[in-house]
């Protein structure tokens, strides 16, 4: 037994030395021979700096920095494009033009006093019913009452009445109080100098300055040059909405500081129109009825500074016929401190009554010279009787 064991164990150590053997000799295996060359690594493209050529550079000829032209350093020249100016409607003829405007909104005035007067039998409450159809078209009390007799006597002595009769009748007797026999012209042209001086008041919100801007036009179409005097300074963007209107047509607008003086605004615009050598100068102002003396304090200073070059020609007055009587009331207002020469009365396309045109010339004992029938570049016309009677009666 003894044998055997010591047999084993012999041959544990036997194995060991043998697996010794085997490892050590694979540790001291020789490692293959290094290479001989290094082999050729071919490098990545560079990134290109600052100032690299984008090829291989080829021999050109190349010229020197003086033969080179540089910049001088001043700003490009600003290439202006050329200013397309307005061509304005001719004034002749105009208010035929725009009767079909003016007869949408006056047309119930004429065919309701023609529908009147043709009843068989005119007794006491038809002529009321004229009487009180004209006084809704704020023709005035004192003018309703005469035309009412004049028709009560002219349908007394007709006996029998057409309705073309009566449409004569009624035309005749309105254009008795419109008036055919005044002078309706804007007063530009003074035969002993130039320029024509031209003063435009009203109220704020009755389109005045809008209605200098259209009035320029009108002249402008007639032949006339023109410089606009903005002297309406205590309401904003007033001149810079007339310089708009005038640089339409091409017409030079002088203005001053916002809130400065009218009156030296009014002087200036007078300079310059006289050293310009145009026809006419349009003298846009303030209209602050709240302020009723300051106000009138204004115009009257204005008036008197401009004078100092010469009269003036024009005074307008514009009113909104819209505010029908009250208008009126605002009429008087500036009567008492400016000669008024004229009347310029828009808004007459839009619920205005026609019979404000007879009421503010009886009023003021002035012509209705300019009527603006539309929110249009050249809806401001010259007044004519004619044309304005046949928009009210109709056709």
């Amino acid at each position: 037994m003894e044998t055997v064991i010591l047999a084993v164990v012999i041959a544990v150590v036997v194995l060991g030395a043998l697996g010794g053997l085997v490892v050590g000799s694979r540790r001291k295996k020789p490692l293959p021979p290094p290479p001989t060359s290094v082999p050729d690594i071919t490098a990545p493209p560079a990134e290109p700096h600052v100032g690299d050529e984008a090829e291989t550079p080829r021999d050109e000829a190349r010229r020197t920095i003086e033969e080179v032209d540089l910049p001088d350093g001043s700003a490009p020249a600003a290439v202006e494009e050329p200013l397309v100016l307005d061509v304005p409607e001719p004034t002749a003829g105009r208010l035929v033009r725009l009767r079909s405007r003016l007869s949408r909104s006056q047309n119930a005035l004429g065919q309701g006093l023609l529908t009147l007067l043709s009843r068989e039998h005119l007794d006491e409450d038809t002529w009321e019913e004229i009487e009180d159809t004209l006084i809704t078209a704020d023709v005035g009390v004192a003018p309703t009452q005469e035309l009412v007799d004049a028709l009560r006597e002219r349908v007394k002595v007709l006996g029998t009445r057409t309705p073309q009769e009566l449409r004569a009748l009624l035309r005749e007797e309105l254009l008795k109080l419109v008036g055919t026999d005044v002078d309706r012209t804007v007063r530009t042209e003074p035969e002993d100098r130039k320029p024509g001086i031209v003063m435009v008041v009203g109220v704020n919100g009755t389109g005045k300055t809008t209605t200098t801007g259209k009035l320029a036009r009108v002249l402008v179409a007639d032949g006339r040059t023109v410089v606009l005097g903005a002297a309406d300074t205590f309401r904003a963007a007033a001149a810079d909405q007339l310089q708009t209107w005038g640089e339409r047509v091409g017409a030079h607008t002088v203005r001053g500081p916002e809130a400065g003086d009218p009156a030296s605004v009014a002087f200036d615009a007078v300079k310059e129109g006289k050293e310009m050598g145009v026809d006419v100068v349009l003298i846009d102002t303030a209209g602050r009825l709240h302020t009723k003396t300051g106000l009138m304090d204004e115009l009257g200073k204005v008036k008197r500074v401009v004078e100092k070059h010469a009269p003036l020609d024009e005074i307008l007055l514009v009113l909104d016929a819209t505010t029908g009587q009250n208008g009126l009331v605002q009429a008087r207002v500036f009567a008492e401190v400016v000669d008024i020469t004229g009347i310029v009365l828009t808004k007459l396309d839009g619920t205005a009554k026609g019979g404000i045109v007879i009421a503010v010339q009886r009023e003021l004992g002035v012509p209705v010279k300019l009527i603006g029938l539309g929110e249009g570049a050249d809806d401001l016309a010259p007044f004519e009787p004619e044309a304005f009677v046949d928009a009210l009666i109709g056709d």
